[in-house]
Formats: C-alpha cells, sequence, structure tokens
C-alpha cells in the first residue's frame, strides 16, 4: 500500500497552541468513501481533539495543491468539557468534506503538531496519519471503511487499579481490527498491547503521572476478497496472508494520568460500576435521519458521589445529568442526525467521574440509517445453561423473517405462526458476557442483514436487544469458568439443536474430565480423549465432523494452526477415530504442543448435523480430497458451526488434577517413556491405581537419592578444592615473610 500512496499533506495552522502544553489526543472517523462518475473520490471524515481549555482553537488542514479539487471545513464546535469548572479538559470536533482526483491505489492523511500535555515520557510532537485503499471490494461492492474508535478527553486510573484497559476498534465491513503502538512511537515503560482485543495492559507497575499513548488501528479481510481500482486493475487479498497491508490504517491518539492508589478498586465501591441498563462496550446502535436518538448510561459508586460523566460524542449533541441520594448517577445524550450523516458510523464514549477517579470507559457505535429502526417485542427465558428469544411477528409488520440473525451470522432463527425463535447457550451465537458488579449479564441481539449480492434493499433495518441477568451470590460454576461444552443454536430447518464437547480420561468415553479441572494439565505423547454429542429435536439426524484443529488460543480464525481433521479427512497420523453411534463422534490424538513459548492448546472442530438419505449431503460424501465449492444441500443440512474445547496445559508432569463428574479422581496416563509395562488407570480400580502411586513413590526417592549422593560429593570436592588453595596461600604467606627477614 505504501509504495502506491498518495501522500496529502496536511499543513498544520496553531492556533494558539504552540506556545502550550495542550494536547490531550485526537481521532478521526471516515464516512463512507464515495467515487463519483467523473473518476473523483469524496472523502469526508470528522476529527475529534481533546485538549485544554479552549477547544474550538482545533487546527486548520489544507490540502496538496493539485489533489483536491475542493475541500472544505465546517467550524469547530466544543462537544464537552470539564463540569467542575476548572477547564481541565475539553473536546471538539470538526467535519471536513474533500474532493480527491488520482488514479493511484491508495491516499493517505498527515498532520503533526506540538505539544503534548506535560507527561511522564517527555513528548512534546504529535503526528497524527491515515491511510486508505481505495479498491472496490468484491464482498460488500462498496469502497473499504475505517476502523472507528476514540476515547473520552481526560483519562484517569489509580496506580493500583490498572490492568487492563479497554479502546473502541469496530470496523463498519466487518474486518478483523488489529490495535498496536505506531511505529514511529514507543511505547510507554510496562504498557503492553493486546492486539487482537484492542486493549493496554500491563507487564509490570505503571508510572504515577500523565503518559500520552500514539496506537495504530489496522483492518483486515476475515474472508478472502478482490479489490479493484479505478484503473481497471484487481488483486486478491487472502485472510490468511499475514504480510499484506492493512485495508486502511489510522491513528488513536491520547493521555492517561495514573493517579496514587486508592484504598480499594472494588467496581462500586470508590470507582464507579456501571449498571445493567447501560449499553456494553462494543455495541453497535442505531440512529434515523432526522428523529432524535438517546443514549442513556446509569453508574453507581456506594463510597463517593458521582459528580458527572465525560461524553464523547458528536457535534450538536447534549447531555442531561442527574444524580440521587444512593451513589447512582445517569447521563442522557440526546443528538438528532441531519442527512449528511446518512450511513456515518459514530463513536460514544463515557466515563463516570468522581473527585478521585473514574469509571472504566466504555464506547459504542451508533450507525445512521435512513428510516427507523424497527425493535420488535421479544421475551426472553433464562436457563441455567441457555437462554431463548421469542419475538412476536405482530410486533414487526413488513418484516421478512429470512434476513434475521443473531450476533453470529452463522446462527439464524426458527419460526412458528406467531413468533420468530431463538435458542443459544452462554458460549454461542456471540453472546457477551458482562460483568456488571453484582450481576453476571449474558447478552445478545437479533438483527436483519443484507446479501453480498443485493444493490438495493426495501427491507426495513431491525435490531432486537435481549439478556439473561444473574446474581453473583446464587451458583454460576455452570456459566463461569474455562469448562466449554454446551452448545446450542437454531436455524429454520432444523429448530434447535446442539453439540457437547467433553474431554475423557480415559477410551471409555464414560468419564468425563471435570469441569473445575479445566484447564486440563496433559503432557507429551499421552493419549487425549475427546468427544462430540449431538442432539436435535428432529427425530433422526446424522453427525459429520468435517474439521478439527488445534490452536494455541481459542480463536478458530488463528492462523497459527494444526489439522487434525480437513474436509472430513483425518490428517493426524496418532488421532484414532473410535466407533459412536450417529450423534456422537469419539477420538483419541497423542499429546503435542506448539513450538516456541506456548503452553497450551485448544481443539476447534467444524460440525454439521445431516437428514439421513440425501446422497447430495456433506454428511455423505466424507473425506473430500480435492473438494470444490458447492451448494449446500438446503433443508438437509445444517451450516458448520465451531464448538471450541480446552485449554490442554503442558505442565512438568500429569498427575491428578481434579475429580470427574461422579467425583473420582483424574488420573492420566504417563508418558510412555517414562513408564513402560504398565497396566492402564482408570479411577474406580484401586489395584492400578495404588501400583502407580508405589511406582511413583519408588521414583520419587530414587531420584531424591541420586539428587543427594551428587550433591554430597560435590560438595567434598568443593571442601577439598577449597582447603588445597587456602594452604597455598599460607604456604606463600610464610615465603614472604622470611624473605622480608632476610633482606633486614
Amino acid at each position: 500500500m505504501e509504495a502506491a500512496a498518495l501522500l496529502l499533506l496536511l499543513a498544520l495552522a496553531l492556533v494558539g497552541v504552540s506556545s502550550t502544553l495542550s494536547f490531550y489526543g485526537d481521532s478521526i472517523t471516515f464516512m463512507p468513501l464515495r467515487r463519483k462518475a467523473d473518476g473523483t473520490f469524496m472523502v469526508t471524515y470528522h476529527r475529534r481533539q481533546n485538549g485544554i481549555n479552549k477547544c474550538e482553537s482545533q487546527s486548520s488542514h489544507h490540502c496538496e495543491e493539485g489533489v483536491c479539487t475542493s475541500f472544505t471545513e465546517s467550524a469547530v464546535l466544543q462537544t464537552d468539557e470539564d463540569a467542575t469548572g476548572q477547564g481541565r479538559w475539553c473536546q471538539s470536533e470538526r467535519r471536513t468534506a474533500a474532493t480527491i482526483f488520482t488514479n493511484k491505489t491508495s491516499f493517505s492523511l498527515r498532520d503533526s503538531g506540538c505539544c503534548w500535555t506535560s507527561n511522564v515520557e517527555e513528548k512534546t510532537n504529535w503526528t497524527s496519519h491515515a491511510e486508505l485503499d481505495l479498491g472496490t471490494r468484491s464482498d460488500s461492492h462498496g469502497l473499504n471503511g475505517c476502523p472507528v474508535t476514540t476515547t473520552v478527553s481526560s483519562l484517569r486510573v489509580p496506580q493500583n487499579c490498572f490492568s487492563r484497559f479497554r479502546l473502541l476498534a469496530h470496523d463498519p465491513d466487518g474486518d478483523d481490527v488489529r490495535c498496536r503502538f505506531a511505529a514511529d512511537a514507543s511505547a510507554p515503560a510496562n504498557f503492553t498491547m493486546d492486539e487482537t482485543a484492542c486493549a493496554l495492559t500491563a507487564a509490570g507497575p505503571v508510572a504515577v503521572g500523565v503518559h500520552v499513548f500514539e496506537l495504530q488501528l489496522d483492518d483486515f479481510p476475515r474472508k478472502n476478497i478482490t479489490l479493484t481500482y479505478a484503473d481497471g486493475s484487481s488483486v486478491l487479498r487472502e485472510a490468511s496472508d499475514v504480510n499484506a497491508p492493512p485495508l486502511c490504517r489510522v491513528r488513536l491518539q491520547f493521555s492517561m494520568e495514573i493517579v496514587p492508589p486508592i484504598p480499594t478498586c472494588e467496581a462500586g465501591h470508590s470507582r464507579p460500576m456501571f449498571l445493567s441498563q447501560t449499553p456494553s462496550h462494543g455495541d453497535v446502535l442505531y440512529a434515523a435521519v432526522g428523529q432524535e436518538f438517546q443514549l442513556s448510561a446509569q453508574a453507581q459508586a456506594h463510597h463517593t458521589s458521582i459528580h458527572g460523566f465525560q461524553v464523547s460524542g458528536p457535534m450538536n449533541s447534549t447531555k442531561t445529568f442527574k444524580d440521587d441520594q444512593n451513589g447512582k448517577a445517569e447521563v442522557t445524550v440526546r443528538w438528532q442526525p441531519q442527512p449528511a450523516d446518512l450511513y456515518r458510523s459514530v463513536p460514544f464514549c463515557f466515563t463516570a467521574e468522581t473527585k478521585e477517579t473514574q469509571s472504566d470507559m466504555r464506547c459504542v457505535v451508533v450507525v445512521v440509517t435512513q428510516g427507523a429502526v424497527i425493535q420488535g417485542k421479544a421475551s426472553v427465558t433464562c436457563s441455567p445453561n441457555k437462554m431463548m428469544v421469542a419475538v412476536e411477528k405482530a410486533s414487526m409488520p413488513g418484516i421478512d423473517e429470512n434476513y434475521l440473525q443473531l450476533r453470529d451470522s452463522s446462527c439464524s432463527l426458527s419460526s412458528n405462526g406467531t413468533h420468530i425463535v431463538g435458542s443459544m447457550s452462554f458460549s454461542t451465537c456471540g453472546t457477551k458476557l458482562e460483568d456488571q458488579g453484582d450481576f453476571l449479564v449474558f447478552k445478545n441481539e437479533i438483527n436483519s442483514f443484507l446479501k453480498p449480492t443485493e444493490v438495493i434493499t426495501r427491507r426495513n433495518k431491525v435490531k432486537i436487544d435481549f439478556s439473561c441477568q444473574f446474581l453473583k451470590t446464587i451458583s454460576i460454576s455452570s456459566y463461569f469458568n474455562l469448562h466449554k461444552s454446551d452448545y446450542i443454536f437454531t436455524e429454520s430447518s432444523f429448530g434447535s439443536f446442539g453439540y457437547t464437547f467433553e474431554i475423557f480420561t480415559d477410551s471409555n468415553f464414560t468419564s468425563k474430565v471435570a469441569a473445575s479441572a479445566y484447564p486440563v494439565e496433559v503432557k507429551l505423547l499421552e493419549m487425549i480423549y475427546m468427544g462430540i454429542q449431538a442432539e436435535s429435536d428432529l427425530p433422526n439426524v446424522n453427525l459429520f465432523v468435517e474439521s478439527c484443529k488445534a490452536t494455541p488460543d481459542d480463536n478458530p480464525e488463528n492462523t497459527l494452526a494444526y489439522d487434525l481433521i480437513k474436509n472430513g479427512c483425518q490428517m493426524d497420523e496418532t488421532l484414532k477415530i473410535h466407533p459412536s453411534s450417529q450423534t456422537s463422534f469419539n477420538f483419541e490424538v497423542q499429546a503435542f504442543k506448539f513450538t516456541g513459548n506456548l503452553d497450551q492448546v485448544y481443539i476447534t472442530c467444524s460440525v454439521i448435523l445431516c437428514e439421513p438419505g440425501s446422497a447430495f449431503s456433506r454428511c455423505a460424501q466424507g473425506c473430500l480430497r480435492n473438494p470444490s465449492r458447492r451448494k449446500r444441500s438446503l433443508n438437509r443440512e445444517t451450516v458448520g458451526h465451531y464448538i471450541t474445547q480446552g485449554p490442554l496445559r503442558f505442565g512438568v508432569q500429569a498427575v491428578a488434577s481434579g475429580t470427574v463428574d461422579d467425583g473420582s479422581p483424574v488420573i492420566k496416563k504417563s508418558d510412555p517413556s517414562a513408564a513402560v509395562n504398565l497396566p492402564p488407570v482408570h479411577p474406580d480400580v484401586k489395584s492400578s491405581e495404588g501400583a502407580w502411586g508405589i511406582r511413583e513413590t519408588l521414583n520419587t526417592n530414587i531420584s531424591t537419592v541420586v539428587f543427594a549422593s551428587a550433591f554430597f560429593v560435590s560438595l567434598v570436592f568443593m571442601a577439598v578444592f577449597v582447603g588445597y588453595f587456602i594452604r597455598k596461600r599460607k604456604a606463600e604467606d610464610r615465603k614472604s615473610l622470611l624473605v622480608s627477614a632476610w633482606d633486614n
């Protein structure tokens, strides 16, 4: 991209800021790019800048001569400011629209200036940069969109409470966004970046004071796409190409003050805690042109008072604050999108403020549409391991139920005469877990969608949020642990169906490793026993495991992966598939680990259910050595769903590390190289268990004797060695004294 980039150098005109330390950070959010019939591009973006006192003095941009045929900027409007009256911080926004004429494949924006607010790193100059690909995407038939991000103006975190700080990283095209420190800006000491989660983390103690951050957000396609350019050329962008340049690159700059430690970091004590009515971080909301949009956030701090909220929002938005006597406070943000905002993705971020500190920052994205978004009437049933949503069809007249899906697009919905129904477990279909102090909340949503081939649509947009909330005081072990087992999905032609994915203690596949034993400690070369069981509302279905692969984390799209089964074919030579029923799949594989400093493995399988009797279903096809693109057998099979189990963690020894579901201890087989000719170990066979314990004891005692003997010999050798040099030194001293006496 950089080789093909045309730099739009934007000259910075500093207006009253060069002599003061007033820059707190900034962000740029792009509207969808448009290509006109004459070959020019319309580029529109909003810049938010954080500072102190007078935020209306935001710098002006000028386009390079000969590149822009037009260049217009709105007035700078202040969107938020310090409510204490001390003028400590403020934020402003400006809209810029430029018509760009270029035959290149990309262009970039750059700005720089002085001066950062006084900071620990002693940085003064800052640089803002954005780079955009100008190709038309084959999946959306439009130009690429850029990651959306921003922050509030002033961030404060107590030193003893900083561990992980989430940032907004939303891509309107659904691309994968990765966050990293900018290449030309060093990271503050002991701050690290989780690139995939876009979260700041601590690698050690962080210093008290103001730190400044210059981050870079890049987006990459999640699937293979073709980009076509104005000159007729095209390029294939493969999702697996880790060396490919990003489709868009934007910079996020902000400052964060690490304040002195506070007595407790417990959310809701002195640090405000958001309540369940507040949108979750990363939620996508909708607003309509010409209609007032409202965003409400509620927070509580039991041992201090909340005096206000910081809100990073668009120009012409307003906020209303109210509190009560119980430490609760609420902010309501109101904004009416204008026609120029149509299709804009607007970031909103907010924090609850106290005198000493503030809450975590929470951010959402508001997408502006042409008409109102329909909010259907839904009821939610919460069970111990799943939730079911039912939406009244009568509450959404004119809605095509075939174009509705859950947050995870692989999960569809079923329907009857009166309701649209979805059923899912708490670990599937994009369900998010949110810790809200006294409650754990599982959230999902029903959204409408467009087909990739659609150029126009006459369907209204639908968005229905639903959730299940559980008090932490009740038993939540089945929800809140590392163990992943129950996966529940819904599809229109199959109704509700689910899978369990378990690790077993032996080849009988009867004793499951208990949830409390996760992560499961294993040893290299021992056999791992795993099983998948399918359940369906339909009486007669077949389970097909199309693929199984290992990854070092629970992300099935991780490029670092090892195939056990691929396209229905066995790939690993140690893999053994055991006979099982038409709805179960049991297998064993010899334990392995990834090279490098990676000590855990997750196993992810893609599974399909088919109705029997169809020769064209994926289940009937079995192993495909040379697979080709095929059309799914409609109403005869489900889509492929990922199910994941793990982690398997590799330690020095593989010994008892938990209990199975029947209360028996988990017994792991030893490394074959360490103990040959041992009988198979089964939790219920006491003699085997005793023999194993005796051998372990003997092995441990022998090792101890050998080590003690070696240690004793080394001590004797060291004593002899030291004694020799002491005697030699004394002899030399006596010789020196005799020579000295002779000379005298």
